[in-house]
């Protein structure tokens, strides 16, 4: 049983050529298809860089979780945004991948640790949807936003990144294997990011948020993270109630408008020149390093 029209998105972008179509056939998937599921799956894959100790203590470092938590996180989906609405190659999302790039030189981050962080924004959501989704995702859709995340990331100025979504999920699980550990700064950022969630969420949903939150992750991310164990019947249940929600979604009509997030920080809209921290701001938009700007 399914919606009348729920499948029309999916065969709008089977009839796409990722190689050519990526930027629409991401927008239909990100913003139309899984909103929801798009967002929960990034949400996760950000606590995943805290496992890895050296990204752990650097984030840790410079208090921006702590302190201007909300505004982080909304400047981390922002620039996401940017870089996507008008397509990865346009104006606009250059002028933000040369602020991020930016916000980037002010510390000594290692590529592999860049190319770890970009894997883990392409496998998060896909790991979510494979999950919970209401339906499967197509090769087509994989294909899209394997070719958009590996555009972003040279326009990062990263070499020999995957070419396939296979690719770097493999990166991903090696790069774990190898580097993640817990550490006391992961479970600070871990409790920090929880924090801003609950601070976002619905008051009904409060309570128990930190909970259903860490009955989502995976063992090795728990672990790194430092958090307790849930009791097996919760996360029974917790999964159980995503599962459901994936398949009653079936019974409903496809989204009519491109989902797009509304952030706590700019409730009257942001400039490009609004993005970064706010210890950064004076000299990131200083006239020699200004770009354009966009509401």
């Amino acid at each position: 049983m399914h919606a009348p029209g729920r499948y029309a998105n999916l065969r709008r972008i089977q009839s796409l050529d990722p190689e050519v179509d990526h930027d629409e056939i991401l927008r239909l998937t990100a913003r139309h298809e899984f909103p929801w599921d798009y967002t929960q799956g990034t949400g996760i894959a950000f606590m995943r860089d805290y496992g890895v100790p050296s990204i752990a203590a650097l984030l840790d470092r410079t208090r921006e979780f702590e302190d201007h938590g909300t505004k982080r996180y909304d400047d981390t989906i922002l620039i996401g945004d940017e870089a996507t609405l008008d397509g990865i190659d346009s104006p606009r999302s250059h002028a933000a991948l040369r602020r991020l790039n930016r916000i980037h030189g002010h510390y000594d981050i290692p590529d592999h640790e860049l190319a770890y962080v970009l894997a883990t924004t392409i496998v998060g959501p896909v790991r979510w949807i494979e999950a919970y989704g209401w339906r499967r995702l197509d090769p087509v859709e994989l294909a899209a936003i394997t070719k958009v995340t590996t555009r972003f990331g040279e326009l990062m100025g990263l070499k020999g990144l995957p070419t396939t979504y296979d690719g770097y999920l493999a990166l991903l699980l090696d790069y774990e294997r190898r580097h993640f550990a817990h550490t006391p700064a992961a479970t600070r950022l871990a409790e920090a990011s929880i924090r801003i969630a609950r601070d976002l969420a619905p008051a009904p949903l409060r309570p128990l948020l930190r909970r259903v939150t860490i009955a989502v992750m995976d063992e090795p991310l728990r672990d790194a993270l430092g958090l307790p164990r849930q009791p097996a019947w919760f996360v029974r249940a917790v999964r159980g109630g995503l599962r459901t929600r994936g398949r009653l979604l079936r019974l409903a009509p496809p989204r009519r408008t491109a989902y797009v997030h509304r952030p706590t920080t700019y409730p009257h809209g942001h400039r490009l020149e609004d993005l970064g921290p706010l210890s950064m701001l004076d000299h990131l938009n200083a006239p020699t390093h200004r770009e354009g700007s966009h509401a």
